[in-house]
């Protein structure tokens, strides 16, 4: 019973790394969570296994999918920056992680560039995320977001992008997450791979950064009206300089 167990605890891992991915609410892995063990007491009952399923306490409550923690610093400097700790993960995923450190970028939105929206060769190295063959999360998603540290060096090995994962962003979720528990990669269980873009914004804030910035880089919203441009390119690369790792 205590394969059943993991499975089905899995199953939930599986499903917490796709709300937050595709921005999902948790009715909707309730409703799958319901289903397989609706399958599972019947087929329980009608073969007379008299297993006992463990079932309860599954489901998730509103917004907890939302929840997940930052990596802090030291981890990201000491565990998944030190040598060959990433080593086993095919090279898009392990770029594409990489490249989240030190833009805070969403998984699905770097899934999804081309090598047009990389532009390694200009005098600020930037990534553009913008509507090119997909639509973007809001219209405050668009953005650009210059490249630093392990970010950079991580889009000079993937100037063309990440094609394995650019038709198939769920995919990418599940192998990172997986790699990353399997490989004692993740802070705390309640981590995930979105946790680094999470971190990205603890050390603009706690690097004393604008709002209006953090927002900006982020692709948030902002509760007030837009005035003026914002923050030019060079200031953006300068701001970041001072988090990046």
């Amino acid at each position: 019973m205590t394969s059943c167990g993991d499975d089905m605890l899995d199953f939930r891992n599986w499903w917490m790394d796709k709300l937050e991915f595709d921005g999902l609410t948790a009715n909707s892995a309730n409703k799958d969570l319901i289903h397989l063990g609706d399958v599972l007491k019947t087929v329980n009952k009608m073969k007379r296994l008299g297993l006992e399923l463990p079932l309860t306490d599954l489901g998730f409550k509103p917004g907890e999918a939302r929840q997940r923690p930052p990596f802090s610093e030291t981890w990201i400097r000491t565990k998944l920056l030190k040598a060959g700790a990433l080593d086993g993960l095919n090279t898009d995923a392990r770029c594409l992680l990489l490249g989240m450190i030190n833009t805070g970028y969403r998984p699905s939105e770097a899934a999804c560039l081309t090598a047009a929206q990389i532009r390694l060769d200009q005098a600020i190295p930037h990534i553009s995320i913008e509507p090119v063959g997909r639509q973007l999360k809001t219209k405050d998603s668009k953005r650009i977001i210059p490249l630093c540290g392990v970010s950079l060096e991580a889009f000079k090995e993937r100037p063309n992008g990440f094609p394995r994962y650019q038709t198939n962003s769920a995919g990418l979720s599940a192998t990172v997450n997986k790699f990353m528990r399997d490989n004692g990669l993740m802070e705390t269980p309640a981590h995930s791979l979105y946790g680094l873009r999470h971190s990205f914004e603890d050390r603009l804030l706690a690097a004393g950064i604008d709002e209006r910035i953090r927002r900006d880089l982020f692709g948030h919203a902002l509760n007030r009206e837009r005035y003026g441009n914002g923050a030019t390119l060079e200031a953006l690369q300068g701001i970041i300089h001072r988090v990046a790792l």
